[in-house]
């Protein structure tokens, strides 16, 4: 995702980060305030060339305090002058934390550069107000790399859109497209909207919104009325995304979303939210500085009277109790984890992959197991009808007819076969009229055809539903069929029992070395959970490499088997987002498939891969531990340059030397986490530990 733009973003410094440095106040677990918008302003370079000056102000007032003395006059006026123009953007954001009642570095930093003012040392303040704001500036810039992808999302949707309007194209802006209006996408151009395709074939690139590499082939689709009546069930040969690039022909696409509703505005929304959700890493170091920075005032405070207790006079207390003060701000500590978490965010997102903030991130990183569903995510998804067993004294034509006419009104994956492959073998037959679908959840439908109760459903349905059960020839076959690895359901028309359908939905070829790279990546507890039957679940398993699988689940088993799961640890479900709901809500990380253009995907899930891509899981965990790893460097760089910086500060080390490396580990912290935007999954050489 983002391949197009992620290096070529508007170079736009975004807002401060030294967000949350101090001691303001935190959020508590489960809000979501933003932190970073405290400190956000548009200033573009301005903040970076006032640092500059002061720097250059700086230089010239000492190297004439080196001709005249630092008592002169103009130098007086130079340090000044280098003090207000490092101070700019700084007296501004402490004023604004004020007004909000929040006690933060920027404060903090003024405090200690008046106090140096207040000794006389112009020049000390000067440098502690350039390094500060030269600093806040570069640091600004390194996470608006971060931002920047992000943002970049948001200009993959071109501004207008050509409509059909009766025989006329009108432009017309993408904000009033309405679902219905089919518009005209030329070769080379962006897609306005989401929809699906109503005249013409072509490709599309659709790295923007699931990270695919290879363009994508779209053709009409078949039925327009079912199209336009459930867009979201449209198959991927057919519907298109707002911001993917058409790459081939002209083609007439009909809007099924409004542009604020397409799944770009939705996965953009997401993505900047992410930001604010907070991993628990960062929670722990909110409720750490909640702690630490009173007990660095207070240590700040008590070194003013130091003069009372050693020789010294007080103007030497005060300068030291203003180093202490710089030395011990938490700047890099209360930044390391949310660049870790944006940088993480960011680089996922541009493989295609939505990840909903720093907690499924970590969580991701200390899987104890993975649960997967098994159609469409193991399996392409796309089973095939290749087994139709006519009752005795029953022609197949009768069969196939009452079938497809009740399965047209489902919308399962499995329906969708049976009118698919039926309907083929079909031909021109004219179908029975069935209405009154009712669903038995986990077991079959109940309709009416031609004034009859029809049911059609697994082996167990019948014996609920009839005491006569199944006949036993009809029932040895459909079992024979469960054995090979078919799915079957039964077809009751009446009293008449018409026969049986048996389907197959085969593994996905990448799915075998997938599960061996996640074992590779130290995954040993992978199951598998179906709504089929037994059979049919151990032989997928058997043939992707899974070695247990739980067959004959019922949406509320899937959930009962998560639980079970996590008294060992964490447990991610992986599925298709909407038969899967359940289990996913409950698992400690939700991961959906194919989530692109799926509103339960996207809502349910903490995980999403957009794309029909299993590939992307092994990617998405390494980076996870990538992520953790960097955090922890990060915690223990901050934290140490701490360690070092307050004792050193107390024994005299100057106030320009301790903001110096102060902000250089600010920035250290920044530049270890962006690396993670050039993070490429080396499973080979991946841990095969838990990090």
């Amino acid at each position: 995702m983002l391949r197009e733009t992620l290096d070529h973003g508007d170079t736009t410094m975004s807002a401060h980060t030294h967000a949350s440095h101090g001691g303001g106040p935190h959020q508590e677990p489960g809000q979501d305030k933003p932190e970073h918008d405290s400190h956000a302003h548009s200033t573009g370079n301005l903040e970076l060339w006032l640092s500059l000056l002061s720097g250059a102000l700086l230089l010239v007032g000492w190297i004439g305090a080196r001709s005249m003395g630092e008592d002169a006059t103009i130098v007086r006026v130079l340090y000044a002058a280098a003090c207000l123009a490092g101070a700019w953007f700084t007296v501004r954001e402490a004023i604004e934390n004020l007004r909000s009642r929040r006690l933060q570095i920027d404060t903090l930093m003024l405090v200690a550069a008046a106090g140096a003012i207040a000794l006389g040392h112009w020049g000390e303040a000067g440098l502690l107000l350039f390094l500060f704001s030269l600093g806040h500036a570069l640091e600004n810039y390194a996470m608006g790399r971060a931002r920047r992808a992000i943002e970049a999302l948001a200009q993959l949707r071109p501004e207008t859109a050509l409509v059909r309007r009766g025989q006329e194209l009108v432009e017309t802006a993408v904000e009033s497209l309405q679902v219905g209006d089919i518009v005209v996408i030329k070769p080379d151009e962006r897609i306005a909207a989401d929809g699906f395709v109503v005249v013409g074939e072509t490709s599309i690139d659709q790295s923007a919104i699931t990270g695919e590499s290879v363009p994508v082939d779209k053709r009409p689709v078949v039925d327009l009325a079912a199209a336009r009546a459930t867009p979201d069930a449209v198959s991927a040969d057919h519907r298109v995304f707002a911001g993917t690039l058409n790459r081939a022909h002209v083609v007439e696409i009909e809007v099924s979303r409004r542009a604020d509703q397409s799944t770009l505005s939705r996965v953009v929304e997401m993505v900047r939210s992410a930001e604010n959700h907070k991993s628990p890493t960062q929670l722990f170091t909110d409720r750490f500085q909640r702690f630490f920075v009173p007990a660095v005032l207070a240590l700040a405070f008590v070194l003013l009277f130091a003069w009372l207790v050693i020789d010294e006079p007080f103007s030497a207390s005060f300068y030291r109790a203003m180093a202490v003060l710089v030395a011990a701000s938490p700047c890099a500590l209360a930044i390391s984890t949310p660049s870790a978490v944006l940088s993480g965010v960011a680089r996922a997102a541009r493989a295609g992959v939505l990840i909903k903030g720093g907690a499924p991130l970590e969580r991701l990183g200390v899987l104890h197991a993975l649960a997967f569903d098994k159609t469409g995510t193991l399996t392409e998804g796309q089973p095939r009808v290749t087994d139709v067993l006519p009752n005795e004294g029953v022609r197949e034509e009768t069969l196939l007819g009452v079938a497809v006419a009740v399965e047209r009104l489902s919308d399962h994956p499995l329906a969708a076969a049976v009118v698919r492959d039926g309907g083929e073998r079909l031909g021109s037959v004219l179908l029975p009229t069935a209405n009154n679908l009712q669903s038995l959840t986990g077991k079959g439908l109940r309709a009416e055809v031609d004034g009859e109760t029809v049911y059609i459903g697994k082996r167990t349905l019948f014996a609920e539903i009839d005491t006569a059960r199944l006949p036993p020839d009809l029932d040895a076959r459909m079992q024979t069929l469960e054995s090979e690895g078919r799915t079957t359901f039964a077809v009751k028309h009446g009293e008449r029992y018409l026969g049986a359908i048996g389907l197959m939905d085969t593994p996905r070829t990448t799915a075998a070395l997938v599960i061996a790279q996640l074992r590779t990546l130290g995954m040993r507890q992978m199951v598998m959970l179906s709504g089929d039957n037994q059979q049919v679940a151990d032989a997928v398993a058997k043939g992707v490499g899974i070695d247990r699988a739980h067959g004959n689940l019922m949406p509320e088993d899937k959930v009962t088997t998560i639980r079970e799961l996590q008294a060992a640890g964490d447990v991610a479900m992986i599925g298709d987002g909407v038969n899967d709901a359940p289990a996913l809500a409950m698992a400690s990380v939700g991961i959906a498939m194919g989530a692109a253009g799926s509103d339960v995907a996207l809502e349910t899930a903490d995980v999403a891969l957009m794309g029909d891509d299993l590939s992307k899981l092994p990617f998405v965990i390494g980076l996870s531990r990538q992520t953790r790893r960097i955090i922890r460097q990060n915690l223990w760089a901050s934290l140490g340059m701490v360690v070092i910086l307050i004792p050193a500060t107390i024994f005299g080390l100057k106030m320009g030397i301790a903001v110096l490396f102060h902000e250089g580990s600010t920035l250290l912290v920044v530049a270890n986490a962006l690396r993670l935007l050039a993070y490429e999954a080396h499973l080979g050489k991946e841990q095969s530990s838990v990090q």
